[in-house]
């Protein structure tokens, strides 16, 4: 018998599983999922603040409603679109679906708006 001490027999490494990164990978992936299933708008913090501070308020029927209509502009090829609302005006990324931001209607009315190649009129 040999008993001869290899190199490789002294260190051996110490194995780590891979499942904690692969959970994450999951989460993630379970998130975009969901977020895809529910069409959900994104409110960037810009547009958030813009609305606090005009106390201006959106029932989810009518964020169902432009959700809907943002689907459609995205798959027409609108990149920004001027979301118009009897209360309320917004800018919308379609691709990103995130509200870009949010003006009183009152307000929308003496404004000039750049960079947006569609336009949305909701009527409820």
């Amino acid at each position: 018998m040999s008993e001869r001490i290899h190199a490789h027999q002294m260190y051996q490494p110490i194995l780590y599983p891979k499942h904690s990164k692969q959970k994450e990978i999951n989460q993630s992936f379970k998130s975009l999922f969901n977020k895809e299933l529910t069409n959900q708008i994104t409110v960037s913090k810009h547009a958030q603040k813009r609305l606090q501070d005009r106390n201006i308020t959106i029932s989810e029927f009518s964020w169902n409603k432009i959700s809907e209509k943002i689907v459609e502009a995205g798959q027409k090829g609108i990149k920004d679109s001027l979301v118009i609302m009897k209360d309320v005006t917004l800018v919308v990324n379609a691709p990103n679906q995130t509200v870009i931001t949010a003006l009183d209607r009152n307000e929308s009315t003496s404004q000039i708006f750049t960079n947006i190649n569609g336009a949305i009129v909701i009527d409820e």
